[in-house]
């Protein structure tokens, strides 16, 4: 029976390769001179480092630019509150969205139950599997899929015959 998986997620080695970038780009600008601005990564989780809000702010633009360049959606990010942490100094941290939330895989399982197509939808976890006797039917379900989700990027993985 064909089938295919649902899912979104971020690209860990272009993700890799954007901070390192801004790191690199952080420590060689004038404006960033003498400041202990930067970017960390802890797996989908990312903290801006800088030594006021308008730097920090500056490092955000940066990383949002590079990550454009490498291809990893900013809709990914999910963006906690600046936090003072000693001095001038604030951080911030952001966290990348990894998988499809419960929330959204059951709105995508919805989306193609009300959608008439002769094909089943069921949530495997972080993704949504979906499945179907023609492989017509599974194209029209990732045509209306790439139409009515838009809050998140998604990815179609796993196309079986």
């Amino acid at each position: 029976m064909p089938s295919f998986d649902i899912a979104s997620e971020a690209n860990k080695v272009e993700l890799k390769n954007a901070i390192e970038q801004t790191n690199k780009e952080v420590s060689t600008r004038f404006d960033f001179k003498g400041s202990d601005a930067r970017v960390e990564q802890k797996e989908f989780e990312l903290t801006l480092f800088a030594d006021d809000d308008f730097k920090l702010g500056q490092v955000k633009d940066v990383l949002m630019n590079k990550m454009a360049k490498r291809g990893v959606d900013v809709r990914l990010l999910d963006e906690k509150d600046r936090e003072k942490i000693g001095g001038d100094k604030v951080k911030q941290i952001i966290n990348v969205k990894n998988g499809i939330e419960s929330d959204l895989a059951k709105k995508i399982q919805k989306l193609i139950k009300e959608s008439k197509i002769k094909v089943t939808a069921s949530i495997q976890g972080e993704s949504v599997r979906v499945q179907g006797t023609k492989r017509d039917d599974l194209q029209q379900a990732i045509a209306l899929c790439k139409e009515k989700i838009t809050e998140v990027p998604l990815q179609f993985n796993n196309f079986r015959d």
